[in-house]
Formats: C-alpha cells, structure tokens, sequence
C-alpha cells in the first residue's frame, strides 16, 4: 500500500495570529475568485459575529441552519427528534434544486443499489450520497464551527464548478452531532474568554469543569455508540444513514493541542478483516483530494498512523462494514480561542479552515469518484449476498425475554431481517421458544453486519487497539445463542417489534411471587419498595405445583399491607404492566422447597442510592450508571459531588457507588467520614481502580497478580508497542457463577460473560463460598489479551465482598454497565443494590 508523506506543522507559519481576531472575516476561510449569492445570509447575519471569534452555540447554530433552509432552494431541513435535554436533532439535506424537489424518488433509486436484484442498475448519471457530520465530541467544536461556512458556501457559491457538484451531489448534512455536549463546551468557552485573547495554556478557558463538553447528557462518548445505538443521538443518525445508505460519511473530530492534522486511513494492520480490502484503497484515493487541498493551504497533515479501523462501533468504522466509506478527521484541538503549543500558537479560526477544507476535499472526492463509489456499494451488498451462508442465527432466553427484546430492537434499528421463533426447538442444550427468542436468516443483505456483531474473534494481525478489540453482542445481552438455528421454526419477518408479551395478573388472598430472572425485575421491584409495600427474597429455590421459583424471587405478602387486598391487586397489575413482567399469584404457603413463612425469605428495604461524581471520577462510568438507573429502572440517584463530600449528609443513603477515578477523590477526612457511614450499615460499591483505595485504606482486602515482564529483543522504537500490547483494551471473558450468591441471582445459566478492559486480577478467596464469580482456566471467549495476562487472568475473581463494622463492601474489577450496551450484566450492580446485605 502507497503511503502518504507524514508530516509535521509548524504553527508558527500560519498567518492568522491571536491580535488578527479583530479582523477576522469569512476571506480568511472561503475559496477565492467564487462569487456568492447576496441573497443568502452570511453566519455573521443570524449568530451575530464572524465564526471563529466566539464559539457557536447549539440554539444559534440552529437559528442559521434553520435560515438557510428558509432561503435556499438548495436545502430542506427536518428535525429527526431530540436529545435528553431537547435540543433538535436536525438534518440539512443539500443538493441543487431540481434535486431537493425529486428527493424521495433519487433516494429510492439510490436505496436500490444495496436491496436485491441491484446488479444491473446503471450508476452512470445517479448522484452520489455523501453524509458529513461535525463534533461528535462537543469540546472538539472546530467541526461545527466549519459546519457554519461549509453550509453557506454550499448554499450561496454561484458558478459552474457548484452547479454540476450540486447536481451529481446528495450531501446529508448534521451540523451537529452532540448538540448537549455543544452548548455545554460553548459556554464554557465563551464565558472564559478575555478581550485579549490569552494563549497561555493555563488559563482557565482551557481548563473545562468536570464532566467537560466531550460527553452527552448522561456522559457518553456518542462516537462509541454507532452499532449498540442506545442514545436518542446515535438512532436518529442509524435511522438517516439506513433511510440512505450513503457512498462517504465523514466524522470531524479533534486531538491533542500539539499535534497536526489527520485522515483516513489509519495502520494498516488494525482494520477489521470483515472489511474489504477495496475499501481501504478507495479511502486512500479519497485522502489523496485532502492532501492536494492541504498542500494548497500550507496546513501539514499525517495518515496511516495513530488511528484505526477496527471497532465498527464508532463514526468512521460502521459505514465500512455497511457498504459505505467512513472518514475521520482529527484537527489539533485549540480547546478554545487560541492557545500555545509545541508548534507555535495555534487559532481557532486556523481549526475550523482546516475543518472547512476537508468538508470541501471531500465533496471534491465524491464528485469524481462518483460513479466508482456507487459501484462499490453496489457490488457490496451483491457479493455479501453471495458469500452469505444457508441456515441462520437465533438468539434468545427463555427466563429473560426482555434481553432477548432490546437486542432485537438494535436488529431492528440496523435493517437486519429477524423473524419470530413460531415453533420451539433447541441446539447445543439450549431451547428457544416463540415469544423469547428470534431467528435472523444468514441469506440477507446485512449478513455482514450480523457476522460482525455475533462473531467471537481471539486471534489478530496487530495487538494494539484504538477502542475495544470485542463485542459479541449474545455475550453483551446474556442470551443464548446458535449459528445452526432451523429455518424452517422461523415466523413472517418481522415489520414492527412488540414487547413480550406477559399474562394478566390474577387476583391473590395470599401472596404474589415475580421471578428475579426478566431485565426488568429491578425495575418492577423499585416501585414496590416505593410504595412502602413489604417484600422479601428468597435465599433458596421453591415452588408450587405449576412453576418452580428460583434463587432471587420475590414475593410480596397480601396480609399486613399499607395497601388492602382490592388496592393491592391493582397496583400490582400496574407493576407488571408498567414493568413488562410476569406476577404470579401464589394461593398457599405450603410450597416445595422452601415454604412462603420460612427464614429463607429475607426482608427487603427500599433503597437510597449515591453516585459520587465530580473531579477525580471518570465520567463515562459514572454516566453510564446514571443512565442505567434513570433510564432504565425509574430509580432515583443522588449525584453527590466530590467537592461537596465533606459537607454532605450520608444518613439518608444505603448505598454509595464510586466507579473508577484518577488521582484522590476523596481525601483522608472524607475517607474517615465514609468509613463511619460503612461502619453504621451502609453498603459501598465500587469498580476497577478503586481496588487500591480499598485496599489501602483497610476497607476490603485485596489482593492481585501480576506476572514480571521482561522485554527481551525489543528495540527501542518498539518499547510503547511492546507495554501497549499489555493492556486489555476490551475483551469478553467466562466466569462460572455460584447461582445461590445474591449477586448472581438472576442468572439461569452456570457461567457468564464478562466484559473487562482493565488489567487487575484480584486472586481468588481461600474458602469456595466466597468466589460466587470466578474466571475459568481459560476463559478467553472474544477479543484479545496478551499471553502474559492470559496466564494472570486464569482462575482470578471479578468480585469480591467484604463486611465492616454493620455494613459492606462491594467490589468489581470491571464495568458492569459498560456502554449501555452490556445488558447481561446490569443485574450484578441491581443484586449488589438490592441484597447487598445479604451477602
């Protein structure tokens, strides 16, 4: 493969200086000798200034855009829905006239190249489909800034050169694709910037509060979210890149401050082998416009380098595996107004031209390499039809419908073809039934998408990852699953997705009894406990002459209730079908097993739950937690802040979650009053680097592994390669489960697979009782670890829990929630809620 030069900028060449902000105009960014539409405002018209002398906020970025659509008859725009804080979602489609007014006819044509039958399709005259979204990260806000240019010049430049790229030119345009994180970026920026514009990289404006802009509402990195698809961000775009099926997506990002400027394709030997090597060499020609245009600008640039095209879970991965080409872009990162670097000073102004620039080399590419690309798309689907296997995939669980549901959603969100099992059978010891499980025919157009998200891939070209090197998603959601499912047990595919389905509740004198096993069951529990209701787990298995009740059932007496039977019964319906989850009504005491009266059954409290957030924690976990409990179960967390800790009254709380952190979160005297609220009964749950915490502070003991690592015939250069093929960037591993420990309760299967992306092994309990999670001997399942920690992991535990003074510790080794994708173990934080005093 050709490489480009890579080089290095010196910023201190650019021409555009901190004193030049005063003057700056849209000369300094747009290309010359174009003439423009005076009948087409200019950004400055409706935001108020020039972009680059202050950083654009999300409302007045939507006032433009909104502008543009209103004058130009080049445009429409929609809103394709909101985020958690409602701002639009907005989507410009640019094209010529004459295009705009034929649009839905040129996207069922466009759409037919990836749908069967697309061989003969003549490509000649169609337009191509170019979908550009700016600053995914909000703090990386030099794209959207240029999203502001690009969108007027495309609407306002006049000539022959933007006529025929209008006419052979669909461009699906999102000026933003994290509109919170956006406006959280440019008030801070904003509001820290001086009249005389500071470099100095200490200033405040440089400096964001914690949890930064990066993030969305509940602190997710969106760029992480293209294939899972949980944020109302990231399925609005699924929805638009499905609905088209564009030939180029391009992701404009940011990196560190002292760096230069990047594109695709990034090394070599970390794309994904489901990726075709065709793919790789039309990105390449496509960087070949990038570097001409830069060259032109004086601006340097690198490729091949730093970055990759591994995980399809990010921006300029997932339209690789979906016939498409996906392109990032990373511009050194002014983090504000101007700052000083290595390289010199380095503008804001001088970020978003470069942003411009490609936005620009990029619809220059698509223009001439218009009828290569929808060819390739073309020939895409074609060849994945052809290479697609008989028979089909299923995926299910009996006990937890629900699991089962919310993958099929993501099916369903990717275009993948799914059909109902209508008639049970079983593989492999395990057994799908109509109602839980699913059947995805191999022979489909997204087969290649559907390989990606089931494989289970341990063996690799390069052992260094940019992201996670696994996500088997029947792993993630704890279903059963089969590549050798019947055909023939398959239902209709299925148009619209329903919600399991769960019989009505039947009226009780006695007791009700709901199962722990569904996704849901946190949820439904919460609003019992809620409600004042008393309720109790039981700590062994028991049943009654129609249903067997596993470790973790719940069971809810009528007698002595705040609530009489009558108003009892209807809130009780109103937990299962607001919880989507099956209630029994159980008629005696007199069980098998166990009886209802027996000491097995342990009370129940209602919980109040704390979340420490703030400096010294990472934000993604403690967002994906938030997420998780306000989302998902409708339960309420108090977000106590690191600062605010000394102040703050614990006595309210049961349970206080501290997830990974850097440095000291707490400090000795906040360490003090934490232990103090331990010793008087609460139950502290902590993840990954806490360990040291913990340990240190005498609060659990732990102890871990870790091989000696000798580098032996590694030079020099290779040094960061070698340590960085030491980490464990993200794999899936399994653990065999001891079902009769509360923090297993739940789970129907013997083993569990784990996500984990850290390296500490905490060694194993002398007493068998006390490892109820455990690793096995070789519990590698998807993904890649090195052979030094394949031997340190072996036989470790991910858990381990503690008591102190009347209360306890709870510890992870890993996310449990990680990415809002990793359903199957979600129920691990819920049981340590929950029973964590019954461990």
């Amino acid at each position: 493969m050709k490489k480009f030069l890579i080089l290095f900028f010196l910023i201190s060449s650019i021409s555009f200086q901190a004193q030049d902000f005063d003057t700056l105009s849209l000369d300094y960014y747009l290309p010359k000798n174009i003439t423009y539409n005076a009948d087409i405002p200019k950004p400055q018209d409706v935001i108020g200034f020039v972009p680059g002398l202050w950083h654009v906020s999300h409302d007045r970025l939507v006032n433009y855009m909104t502008k543009l659509a209103e004058v130009s008859p080049r445009i429409s725009i929609e809103n394709r829905g909101t985020t958690y804080e409602g701002r639009p979602l907005l989507l410009l489609t640019i094209s010529s006239e004459k295009n705009i007014q034929n649009i839905n006819q040129i996207q069922q044509n466009h759409k037919a190249l990836v749908e069967e039958g697309s061989a003969n399709i003549d490509t000649e005259n169609m337009p191509i489909v170019v979908n550009q979204g700016f600053s995914i990260h909000g703090n990386e806000p030099s794209g959207t800034n240029a999203a502001l240019l690009a969108a007027y010049y495309l609407a306002a430049a006049e000539g022959d050169e933007i006529e025929k790229l209008l006419d052979n030119t669909i461009i699906l345009f999102d000026p933003s694709f994290n509109p919170d994180g956006l406006q959280r970026f440019a008030y801070w920026a904003n509001t820290n910037r001086s009249a005389n514009i500071n470099a100095d990289p200490q200033d405040r404006e440089y400096d964001e509060v914690w949890p930064g802009g990066r993030t969305n509402h509940y602190w997710f990195d969106l760029n992480r979210d293209w294939l899972p698809a949980q944020l109302p961000e990231s399925q609005a775009r699924i929805k638009t890149f499905h609905k088209w099926y564009p030939n180029i997506l391009t992701d404009h990002h940011e990196m560190g401050s002292n760096s230069s400027f990047f594109f695709q394709p990034g090394i070599p030997s970390r794309t994904h082998p489901l990726t075709p090597d065709l793919n790789q060499e039309l990105t390449q020609e496509i960087g070949k416009y990038h570097a001409a245009a830069f060259d032109k600008l004086g601006s340097f640039y690198f490729t091949e380098e730093s970055y990759d095209d591994f995980y399809y879970g990010k921006g300029s991965t997932f339209p690789d595996i979906n016939g498409s080409i996906g392109i990032l872009f990373e511009q050194a990162s002014s983090r504000g107004h101007a700052q000083e670097t290595d390289n010199g000073l380095l503008t804001f102004p001088f970020t978003i031209r470069n942003q411009f620039t490609a936005a620009l080399s990029t619809l220059e590419a698509a223009k001439n390499m218009r009828v290569k690309l929808l060819n390739y798309q073309r020939d895409f689907y074609k060849n994945a039809r052809n290479s697609a296997a008989k028979g089909a995939w299923a995926f299910g669980s009996e006990k937890d419908a629900t699991s089962a549901y919310h993958l099929a959603e993501i099916m369903k969100r990717h275009q993948i073809e799914i059909h109902p099992v209508n008639e049970e059978f079983s593989e492999n010891g395990k057994t799908y039934k109509p109602g839980s499980a699913y059947i995805i025919p191999k022979n489909q157009r997204q087969h290649r998408l559907v390989e990606a998200m089931f494989e289970k891939r341990t063996t690799f070209e390069d052992s260094l990852f940019y992201d996670i090197s696994a996500w088997t998603f029947p792993l993630a959601f704890n279903v059963d699953y089969t590549s050798d499912a019947p055909l023939s047990n398959a239902g209709d595919a299925i148009d619209e997705l329903e919600k399991p389905a769960v019989p009505s509740v039947e009226k009780s004198e006695y007791a009700y009894v709901m199962q722990w096993h569904d996704y849901n069951s946190p949820k439904a529990l919460n609003m019992i406990l809620n409600k004042g209701l008393r309720a109790s787990v039981a700590m062994k298995k028991f049943g009654t002459k129609n249903k067997e009740y596993d470790y973790g059932s719940i069971m809810i007496p009528v007698q002595n209730q705040k609530l009489d039977k009558e108003e009892l019964f209807d809130f009780i319906k109103n937990v299962s079908k607001t919880a989507n989850i099956e209630i029994d009504a159980v008629g005696t005491g007199l069980t098998s097993g166990i009886n209802l009266g027996s000491r097995f059954f342990l009370p129940l409290e209602k919980q109040e739950i704390a979340l420490l957030v703030g400096e010294g924690i990472t934000p993604y976990d403690a967002g994906e937690i938030w997420h998780l409990f306000d989302q998902r179960y409708d339960i309420k967390v108090t977000k106590l802040n690191t600062r605010n800790f000394s102040r703050a009254d614990l006595s309210r709380y049961t349970d206080i979650i501290l997830v990974n952190s850097w440095g000291s979160a707490l400090d000795e005297n906040d360490t003090d009053k934490l232990k103090t609220w331990i010793r008087n009964g609460g139950t502290l749950i902590a993840y990954k680097n806490a360990a040291r915490y913990l340990s240190s502070n005498n609060l659990l003991e732990i102890k871990t592994k870790n091989s000696r690592l000798d580098a032996k015939n590694i030079s020099f250069e290779e040094r960061s390669d070698f340590y960085g093929a030491q980490g464990i960037g993200g794999a899936i591993f399994e653990a065999k489960l001891d079902r009769s420990h509360p923090i297993n309760f739940g789970y129907k299967n013997e083993n569990l697979a784990l996500f984990r992306n850290t390296t500490i092994f905490v060694e194993a309990d002398e007493q068998s009782y006390n490892n109820p999670i455990q690793y096995t001997n070789n519990p590698l399942l998807s993904g890649y670890i090195s052979e030094e920690k394949s031997e340190d992991i072996k036989n470790t535990v991910p858990f381990k829990t503690g008591g102190f003074g009347r209360g306890n510790v709870i510890y992870f080794t890993d996310n449990t929630n990680f990415r809002a994708f990793w359903y199957g173990t979600n129920k691990l934080l819920m049981n340590a809620i929950f029973f964590g005093d019954h461990m």
